[in-house]
């Protein structure tokens, strides 16, 4: 080598040497903030921030419902503004990397679609035949947008206009002299509805959370009417057959496990906050079918299916009695445990 050719070689050297410290600190920031993204928000007061709330308007009088209406919009502006913002339809690193909080985002966000068709189709309504408030048909279907959208319109601009039109819902229902005043009934038959459509999440969760324990190879069949020996069966009750092990419950896999436990994380954080908020606004009810206590053992159980992972990489699925926990099985009993006060907390409502 001339000694013309050194002085090249090491500007050579220079360049990858600071290629490679720009790639290592690229590196390690996008881990730095795959961590800190990957937090799960911790719950917060229903009560306080419908006061904050009430504060922003400059109004005091908090009527019924208020703490109901203000829980589903902050539910969606955590769901929105929470570190990281957004996760479930970013296309950059680190936000593409991570699966976890965007299935927790699922869980959340299809108990705040719950919730929110409960208040514009039920809570709001005072019969079948009254006509629907204007400003929850619109926030409604915003948050029914698809949840993957990054653009044209991105999933964050139509979950903010439903997070505004619950607002202006809110400010009709304070305001007694609104030319369209807004509603909020509080009746056993309203609640009871709403419940009847959290007892089918809370069991489908349950379902999912627990077939982390079907041995390989092994379908739980979920459909009745099932014949275990195909020879003796005739063409109709064959095809019956095939159609019900179409609908079978099969093993969750490695890649799976994690994905059901944080959606239903995301899932009993949400509803969390929106039964405190419906045991708020619904207490005098509660309190007439002696219900209180069910609501409450629902609520605790969503507090302690919220408790600490620790286990810092992976969701344990140990089998038996083995060495390591099974964290889906531990999930599902709090869930499964909700889903029966729920399953009581119906039957009360319906009770004269």
């Amino acid at each position: 080598m001339s000694e013309t050719d050194l002085p090249k070689t090491e500007s050579y050297r220079g360049l990858y040497t600071t290629i490679g410290i720009l790639v290592g600190l690229y590196v390690v920031a996008v881990f730095v903030l795959a961590i800190w993204w990957s937090q799960e928000p911790a719950p917060f007061n229903v009560y306080d921030e419908a006061v904050k709330r009430l504060k922003v308007t400059q109004t005091e009088k908090m009527p019924v419902g208020y703490t109901y209406a203000n829980t589903l919009a902050h539910i969606a502006e955590v769901i929105l503004y929470k570190p990281g913002g957004y996760l479930s339809n970013d296309v950059a690193p680190p936000g593409v990397l991570l699966d976890n909080i965007p299935n927790w985002e699922l869980g959340a966000l299809v108990m705040l679609r719950d919730a929110t068709t409960a208040l514009r189709n039920h809570f709001a309504r005072d019969q079948s035949q009254s006509a629907e408030d204007p400003d929850l048909a619109k926030a409604e279907p915003y948050f029914y947008y698809e949840r993957n959208s990054w653009a044209l319109p991105s999933t964050e601009a139509e979950y903010s206009k439903g997070i505004e039109a619950l607002h202006r819902y809110m400010g009709r229902l304070q305001d007694e002299k609104a030319r369209v005043p807004a509603n909020f009934f509080v009746r056993a038959d309203n609640l009871w509805q709403y419940i009847e459509i959290v007892i089918k999440r809370l069991g489908g969760l349950s379902t999912r959370l627990t077939a982390s324990t079907l041995l390989e190879g092994e379908n739980r069949i979920l459909a009745p009417g099932v014949f275990e020996d195909p020879r003796q069966l005739g063409e109709q009750e064959r095809s019956i057959m095939e159609e019900n092990q179409t609908r079978s419950l099969k093993r969750t896999t490695f890649f799976q496990i994690d994905d059901i436990f944080y959606e239903a994380r995301g899932a009993s954080w949400a509803l969390l906050h929106i039964l405190k908020a419906t045991e708020h606004d619904f207490q005098s009810i509660l309190f007439d079918k002696r219900a209180m206590n069910t609501v409450d053992i629902i609520i605790s159980s969503m507090e302690r299916s919220l408790g600490p992972v620790l286990s810092p990489l992976f969701i344990l699925n140990g089998t038996g009695y083995g060495l390591f926990a099974n964290y889906s099985l531990t999930m599902a009993n709090y869930i499964a445990r909700a889903n029966a006060a729920a399953l009581d907390l119906r039957d009360l409502m319906n009770r004269g």
